[in-house]
């Protein structure tokens, strides 16, 4: 997949991108990335990219020119169906299916705003989606945009050292993770469940499905309203309610699914 980065600050996405599995998909060719300096398309000597609002108030806004050149110029490399992407404030809401949808596209212009944004002259006549990273506000969208790299290149081919690693993330199944543990046995009086220590595969499968549910019940009851259950998580997540001590009749609210 090819990301292409639209931003004032190219060299902020230089280290981010060389460590790590981004880093070790990168040198393998498995994923490609072009930075684009917005600044490189400004049409004065000073290199100007941003001029004062109409109407008054703090900040200063993008300029229309410089952002659509800039946009132009990435479009003209990438595939016909790659969509540029604005990533701001405003945007729809960025979550694992937005992610797995994108992770389908053979590529992704992402565009960074500074400032108090850009004209939207520019953004209504190039961008075609926009995407928040959560209900707050950043300086700039450049981490907003290592966000989407991160999250839809985990998706790729071979970009996992372990490709079931992506399988049984949060938010796949509309649930989030399990519990894990690692070396030592025991710490700080802490012991692994024994379950982990079994053998049994069946019974740790189980045991990890059920504590996914109970995580989501307790963290995210968001979730699983929106997913709903089927009977036999129904039983789990009940069960997993009367052992820690919750009222487990507010299960009612939830829709059962087909097994």
């Amino acid at each position: 997949m090819h990301f292409h980065v639209l931003t004032l600050f190219p060299g902020l996405f230089e280290a981010a991108l060389s460590y790590g599995v981004l880093g070790r998909a990168r040198e393998q060719g498995r994923l490609g990335f072009d930075f684009t300096d917005i600044r490189d398309f400004s049409r004065d000597r000073h290199r100007t990219v941003d001029d004062r609002p109409f109407g008054g108030g703090p900040g200063m806004v993008m300029q229309p020119q410089v952002v659509s050149d800039a946009v132009d110029h990435a479009r003209a490399g990438m595939p016909e169906d790659a969509p540029v992407i604005y990533l701001s404030p405003q945007g729809a809401s960025l979550d694992h299916r937005k992610v797995a949808e994108l992770a389908e596209l053979p590529g992704l212009t992402l565009l960074c705003g500074r400032y108090e944004g850009i004209d939207e002259r520019a953004l209504e006549g190039r961008v075609d989606q926009e995407l928040s990273v959560g209900d707050y506000v950043l300086s700039g969208g450049e981490f907003a945009a290592l966000v989407v790299i991160d999250a839809v290149a985990r998706l790729q081919p071979e970009v996992l050292g372990e490709p079931a690693s992506a399988e049984e993330d949060s938010f796949v199944e509309g649930l989030l993770d399990c519990p894990h543990y690692t070396r030592p046995q025991r710490f700080e009086g802490r012991e692994v469940p024994e379950v982990l220590l079994s053998g049994d595969h069946a019974r740790i499968r189980q045991w990890r499905r059920q504590q996914a549910l109970g995580r989501t019940w307790e963290r995210r009851p968001d979730l699983l309203r929106e997913r709903g259950l089927t009977s036999r998580e129904r039983d789990l997540l009940t069960e997993y309610i009367r052992e820690n001590g919750g009222d487990a009749l507010l299960l009612r609210e939830l829709a059962v699914r087909e097994d």
